[in-house]
């Protein structure tokens, strides 16, 4: 009955990510040349490998695929909110970070074992991975007695992701969506499980949650591109030369995927239609903010 330590650790997260926009007043995509830098010079790597026949076509489209994978999730969590929200949308958030340490503190009053012994803190410091393995262990176990605790499902679904548990972070995924119902966090976790799994391949299953996903963010890149990849793929080359053009247009200036959305349109027999964006420079920053 100790899930509320997960629970209160993923509303620690929230609270951080609730605060992060109050605290700016604008957006850029911050960071993002770092990603570009590196999974393009990942990219050339690949390429002098097919070149000196150390890795063959097939083997290099998925391992291109899957640094396109790694650079979206890069780019995701490097991005910024691009606009600051109003005073009136300010307060409610506010309102959220100040009652979710109330709601910890009842949940323990409920759940919790404030006579318990505490663990020594120099045992804790020399192997804190413990931590993190007894939580999942008590996770899985609370799971395993109520498996229609939507909650459980998506706290633990992430963090099988981050830990290459792939088979159990989809079935944690799919059941968080079963119950809880759809949401770009759920729906992009799957995906990425579903595309990790497959090592960069674009399966029909895959395909089906991307547009659930185009159905929530009609414009979300990562999961354009996968459906162009997709077409790429399977050797429909028009549809998905058509579709790497469509996203090469929508995106912003700066987006560290362009370049590769434009290698692909290359390999499709096109000519890229938006130059690689340059580097953002610390003047650039300054004359941003």
């Amino acid at each position: 009955m100790l899930i509320w330590i997960v629970f209160a650790a993923v509303a620690t997260a929230v609270v951080a990510s609730l605060l992060h926009p109050l605290a700016s007043s604008h957006v850029r995509i911050d960071g993002g040349g770092d990603a570009g830098r590196v999974y393009r010079a990942q990219l050339l790597e690949l390429e002098r490998d097919v070149e000196t026949d150390q890795l063959g076509r097939t083997e290099y489209d998925y391992a291109r695929a899957e640094v396109a994978r790694r650079l979206f999730r890069a780019s995701e969590q490097q991005a910024e909110v691009l606009d600051s929200p109003s005073h009136a949308h300010r307060w409610p958030k506010l309102v959220i970070v100040a009652f979710l340490p109330l709601a910890n503190i009842g949940l323990y009053e409920l759940l919790g074992s404030p006579d318990l012994t505490s663990q020594p803190l120099q045992a804790r410091l020399e192997d804190p991975g413990q931590n993190l393995a007894m939580l999942i262990v008590k996770t899985e176990r609370h799971l395993a007695s109520r498996p229609d605790d939507g909650r459980g499902w998506n706290v633990i679904a992430p963090v099988y992701l981050r830990t290459g548990r792939l088979p159990e972070a989809e079935i944690a995924y799919r059941n968080a969506l079963r119950i809880l119902g759809p949401d770009m966090d759920r729906l992009g976790g799957l995906a990425e499980a579903l595309m990790a799994e497959a090592q960069g391949s674009v399966s029909a299953d895959t395909l089906d949650v991307l547009r659930q996903i185009l159905q929530l963010e009609p414009k979300n890149p990562r999961a354009l591109f996968y459906i162009a990849l997709s077409f790429e793929q399977a050797g429909r080359r028009a549809e998905a030369l058509a579709d790497f053009e469509a996203l090469a247009k929508s995106s912003p200036a700066g987006a560290p995927w362009l370049s590769l959305v434009n290698k692909h349109i290359a390999a499709n027999g096109g000519v890229p239609l938006i130059a690689v964006a340059r580097e953002p420079r610390m003047t650039d920053q300054r004359g941003s903010q």
